[in-house]
Formats: C-alpha cells, structure tokens, sequence
C-alpha cells in the first residue's frame, strides 16, 4: 500500500490549512479510497482487495448475527476464531476482552466456553 503524504507535507506544499487537509482525509475515508494508520499517517486503498478492515471486536460482534446465535447460545473458541480470522489467538483473546466489557458475551474460564450474553445493537441508517 502506497502512504499519502502527511497534513505537514499537504499544508506546507499545497498551501491549504490544517482542517483542509483534514475533509480531504475524511472524504477519501468515507469513500474507501484511504484509510488512517498508525502515526497519524493515511495509506491507499487498493480497489479490490477485499479485506474488512474493521477492528477484530467489530468482525467478533458479527459471529452473533452471521451464526444465529441466541443469548445463552454457545460462542466460538479462540481456536476456531483465529482460524476463521487469520489471527492469532492472544489478538482474538484481546479482541474477545472487548466484547466481554461491553456486556455481549460472557467471561471464559478454564473448561467453560463463553456464551453470548447480549445480541448486538445495530444502528441501521435511514434509507434516502
């Protein structure tokens, strides 16, 4: 992926302002051309790769919807998540601790497998 140039870089070079720079950033976020990285840095989105890119807790919150899962239902292993995910299994722990703050899914402890506590809440946007 192909790293934009900096707000410094886009204001010194460009002459713009700081929040110019910054709608530029959003427009190219909200139409999935670029996307924000570590550093304050922003990187090119490739068409067609593909990828959700959406934080690991995010995707987790869809294994609910996507498996019909009820509250008190089973919810998947960290092994069979890291496998499903392409991660690694601290990274879904992690991701699973999340989950668990937020009241959706229940604590795991040695032997007992995490059962969904609450279903997520989905906020739909009006249709135009």
């Amino acid at each position: 992926m192909s790293e934009l140039p900096s707000l410094r870089t886009l204001m010194r070079d460009y002459a713009v302002s700081r929040g110019v720079a910054l709608r530029a950033f959003a427009v190219l976020h909200r139409d999935g051309l670029a996307e924000p990285v570590p550093g304050g840095r922003w990187r090119v989105v490739r068409p067609g790769s593909g990828e959700d890119r959406r934080p690991l807790a995010e995707r987790l919150e869809d294994v609910i919807t996507d498996d019909n899962l009820a509250v008190g239902a089973s919810f998947p292993s960290t092994t069979e998540l890291s496998t499903r995910f392409g991660v690694s299994r601290p990274t879904v722990t992690k991701a699973l601790g999340k989950l668990e703050s937020a009241g959706l899914l229940s604590g795991a402890r040695q032997g007992k497998q995490r059962t969904v506590r609450a279903l997520p809440k989905r906020t739909e946007s009006p249709e135009p």
